[in-house]
């Protein structure tokens, strides 16, 4: 396996352990995510450019879209949020007030 394969693993690795243990700000959270997503995007890329499928060659594309919605409907609930309570801790928030 190359190393380039490695290094996208590792990082794919890294954001997901940084979302699962740093969930108390919600910034940090959106920014595991948006490296969970890169790091899918490119081993998607690299996956489409070694194996020359012409038809798979809009995954990456439609990721980098899906990446996007998710990261501009993020960025407005965290306005949303720390408009409403000041502050972007995740664990204070309780949802199930009325």
């Amino acid at each position: 396996m190359p190393s380039i394969y490695i290094n996208i693993f590792l990082a794919f690795t890294t954001a997901l352990l940084g979302l699962l243990l740093y969930r108390s700000h919600m910034m940090s959270s959106l920014l595991c995510l948006e490296g969970l997503m890169l790091s899918l995007f490119v081993l998607s890329t690299l996956t489409v450019l070694n194996t020359h499928h012409t038809l798979s060659a809009t995954v990456p594309i439609t990721l980098m879209v899906f990446a996007a919605c998710e990261a501009a409907l993020g960025l407005a609930l965290l306005v949303m949020v720390s408009n409403t309570y000041g502050l972007d801790y995740v664990q204070n928030l309780n949802l199930l007030q009325c």
